[in-house]
């Protein structure tokens, strides 16, 4: 169970590093939408881990690769803003969160057990005409 200060930290990275990446990295991922869906803060508060979802690209791991290349930027840009809220910015370390992708699969495999749950139904349901042999 994360801190009260853990959870006060990861609160204000996650808003900020959501200001960074729509306003002053804008346009250096490509055409990606990146979503930060959790952050998650050592309890020393040395590591701030990033769960982002990645959209509208068929290569997230590239995209996650060019987050961590620009990851100075990155953390020069959270500093400039931080920089009366925190004594020491955290590590950051950068994670694909595939559940909203896995969600989806999932659904998409309840609508279709669904569907054929009622085409069985259908067929149960409906008498079959025989045809009576004279």
């Amino acid at each position: 169970m994360d801190s009260r200060r853990q959870n006060k930290v990861a609160s204000l990275i996650k808003e900020t590093f959501s200001e960074v990446i729509s306003r002053d990295l804008k346009g250096a991922f490509g055409k990606a939408f990146i979503t930060i869906t959790n952050v998650k803060i050592t309890p020393d508060l040395a590591v701030a881990r990033f769960y982002l979802s990645i959209f509208n690209t068929d290569y997230k791991e590239g995209v996650l690769q060019q987050i961590e290349e620009k990851r100075f930027d990155i953390k020069r840009h959270l500093a400039e803003k931080l920089r009366f809220n925190l004594r020491k910015l955290p590590e950051l370390e950068f994670y694909i969160d595939d559940t909203l992708d896995q969600a989806y699969k999932m659904d998409e495999l309840f609508q279709k057990i669904h569907q054929e749950d009622i085409e069985i139904t259908t067929e149960v349901s409906t008498p079959k005409k025989e045809s009576k042999k004279k």
